[in-house]
């Protein structure tokens, strides 16, 4: 299978890993443990383990449970399902007993791959029926019947905020097409080394570092999760060319004393930022220190990752705005969910090959998550005379103040405009009086001398006294999804 830039990929995950296992080149390196992989070795045992779960009698299409952080067995797993022609079922190790519970009881799953560090969990929560796969059971294999791109290859379920969570299902096609929008946009070749800090639980990990990876036919380096004292030496041992992160990594890497050498800053041809808003300042300060782009980019679970990217240097990259389109369409939407006037603001929707398939079991969710054949994001912003898009905001977390939308994002730039500032986000809390009024949480810096008074002061000044915050609450860490995303919309309720 060749990498085309100006066609999303045809086939399936087995057909593109058969291709890549044609020679022996480096897959995935684990620097923690200095093991490595090449795609034959991949694909040899992804095959092994995928015509034992034949044998077991799971059939095409079938949900196969993957609870497993990153490492060798997750990924093995992961390609194991996907070869079969299964639909690989990921579970957020973070989400909680009740919310991997309801995730495995409503994907159907009747096996499972279960790391020995969730195995105690696993067994006390699974639904009746649950099987946790051991080496043993996949010894009598069977043939892999044959499937098309059309096939499911993954659910992953969203962060319910409200209600109970929704399982994305994307399909070969997809799936793939998911790591083809990375690649084309940063210009992935197989001498790109990406890092995989991400758990590919999430679609981050899984689409942009995984699949981009596989499309490009370039390799990756993959650790147990992110950390900010070691992610410069790692960087350094893997000879990685490019990451992805979320904004919250980049200001702990920020705020870190750690420095990395002028040979990993060299070989860094970008660093590439997801899964939120990344704050002006932070960007700016990353930049300057470590002489490493940043490339803000935007991507749902429900696309497969990536609908939005900045250009690549010498490219213009407008600060504050996620990008242009890369291998999808992209508008903006009025209430009515009619195409919006030029440079007018309304919810983003995308199009394009990496859109999801549907919600499992859930053909109301699905019917209002689309218009026409424009997936809804959720998102409010618009679009500039050049194509890049803005965002101003979350539907579902704007703060309502007297009638008023006020977008919470704003008021987030104001604060990490703040040195000391590690980690910042907004939110409405009800009021009598004007239905929501604004407040903030913020993590600092150490021995930082930070006061709410001097944070609400530069608000005033930056945004006047409407937009805010009445009060302003310090907490050690803000709460986060699996991918390091701050979740606004649970910080009421915790402070």
């Amino acid at each position: 299978m060749i990498f085309d830039t100006a066609a999303p990929p045809q086939g399936t995950v087995k057909d593109w890993l058969d291709a890549r296992a044609a020679t022996d080149e480096t897959a995935i390196v684990f620097p923690e443990t200095g093991d490595r992989l090449t795609w034959r070795d991949l694909r040899d045992d992804a095959r092994r383990m995928a015509e034992g779960l034949v044998g077991l009698g799971v059939a095409p299409g079938d949900s196969v449970a993957i609870v497993h952080p990153n490492g060798r067995a997750g990924v093995l797993a992961l390609y194991a399902a996907l070869y079969g022609g299964f639909r690989a079922t990921m579970i957020n190790l973070a989400a909680g007993p009740d919310a991997i519970a309801y995730a495995l009881d409503h994907s159907g799953a009747r096996f499972a791959f279960v790391h020995d560090s969730q195995r105690e969990t696993i067994t006390r929560i699974a639904p009746v029926g649950l099987r946790i796969i051991a080496p043993a059971m996949l010894e009598a294999r069977r043939d892999i019947p044959a499937f098309d791109a059309t096939q499911h290859a993954l659910l992953m379920y969203t962060s319910g905020t409200t209600g109970q969570p929704k399982g994305v299902v994307h399909s070969h096609a997809s799936l793939l097409a998911g790591g083809w929008t990375t690649a084309i946009a940063h210009e992935l070749s197989p001498s790109d080394r990406g890092f995989c800090v991400l758990p590919i639980y999430h679609i981050n990990g899984l689409c942009v570092t995984l699949m981009g990876a596989l499309v490009s036919g370039g390799s990756l380096a993959m650790t147990a999760r992110f950390s900010a004292s070691s992610f410069w030496d790692q960087a350094a041992v893997a000879e990685v060319t490019w990451f992805s992160v979320v904004p919250t990594i980049i200001s702990h890497l920020l705020h870190n004393p750690t420095n990395p050498s002028a040979e990993v800053c060299a070989r860094l041809r970008f660093g590439r930022s997801a899964s939120s808003a990344l704050a002006v300042e932070t960007q700016s300060a990353f930049e300057e220190r470590f002489k490493v782009p940043i490339i803000e980019t935007m991507g749902l679970t429900e696309t497969a990752a990536q609908i939005l990217s900045n250009p690549l240097p010498p490219g213009v990259r407008k600060i504050g705005s996620p990008g242009i389109g890369y291998g999808n369409a992209v508008c903006i939407l009025t209430p009515e969910l009619a195409p919006a006037a030029p440079m007018q603001e309304g919810e983003i929707a995308i199009r394009g090959p990496n859109v999801m398939l549907e919600y499992l079991h859930n053909p109301e969710a699905t019917a209002k998550t689309f218009a026409g054949d424009w997936l809804r994001t959720g998102d409010l912003g618009h679009i500039d005379k050049d194509g890049y898009v803005f965002v101003t905001g979350r539907l579902k977390e704007l703060i309502i103040k007297g009638g008023e939308n006020i977008a919470p994002r704003e008021i987030d730039e104001v604060l990490y405009s703040e040195p000391d500032i590690i980690e910042a986000a907004a939110f409405a809390r009800p009021c009598k009086s004007y239905g929501e009024t604004v407040e903030a949480a913020v993590s600092v810096k150490p021995g930082s001398q930070l006061s709410e008074a001097a944070l609400i002061a530069l608000c005033e000044q930056r945004l006047g006294k409407f937009k805010s915050p009445d009060c302003i609450h310090f907490l050690n860490e803000l709460p986060k999804g699996p991918s390091g995303k701050i979740q606004r919309l649970k910080l009421a309720a915790l402070v």
